[in-house]
């Protein structure tokens, strides 16, 4: 399973930071609010997104 999630839910559930290190971004890069990030399974539950 995939789990696709934006930078801007991320941000809402407070995750981005999580998120943009798993896809090794720096605080510089420019990111769209609606660009998609597919998460494994694994890394959804890491995140807590699922159970």
């Amino acid at each position: 399973m995939k789990i696709i999630i934006t930078q801007s839910e991320a941000m809402e559930k407070g995750i981005w930071p999580k998120v943009r290190s798993a896809f090794g971004l720096d605080k510089d890069d420019e990111v769209w609010d609606k660009e998609q990030f597919i998460l494994t399974e694994e890394q959804a539950r890491e995140l807590g997104l699922i159970r």
